[in-house]
């Protein structure tokens, strides 16, 4: 079945993004979700979105060298000044169409002022559709 949702990234694991036995390292995963959760943060709360804390982390399936990560993400959360995002990371094969959950995991930012202080986290505005 095809997927309907927008990935908020996508990348290919390279050799580089691999572990001493040759799997691709969860160090890794957890990089291109943060990333991505970034991303949805700093486009919700509209600027400067730093990660304070990452949580209920999964990895319930192995990718290899070449396959294609497609990173999920969404608002869990708003908080006073603070935003959580559940981040869902899904692989590819390389020369298929078989796809397997590799990582979940829940991130939480807190929205920067320009000057560095907390600012309010204000509800997304009605046109605000992330892709």
């Amino acid at each position: 079945m095809a997927e309907t949702r927008e990935p908020t990234i996508r990348v290919t694991a390279m050799p580089a993004d691999t572990n001493p036995y040759g799997g691709v390292f969860g160090g890794w995963l957890m990089s291109q979700m943060a990333l991505a959760a970034g991303s949805l943060a700093s486009r919700t709360g509209r600027g400067k979105a730093v990660v304070v804390s990452a949580s209920d982390f999964a990895f319930p399936g192995a990718m290899a060298v070449g396959d294609e990560l497609s990173v999920y993400c969404e608002i869990a959360a708003t908080g006073t000044t603070s935003l959580t995002i559940a981040a869902e990371a899904i692989a590819r094969e390389r020369n298929g169409e078989s796809q397997v959950k590799v990582a979940q995991g829940r991130f939480k930012f807190v929205l920067l002022d320009e000057n560095d202080r907390p600012r309010a986290a204000a509800a997304p505005s009605k046109s605000f559709h992330p892709r």
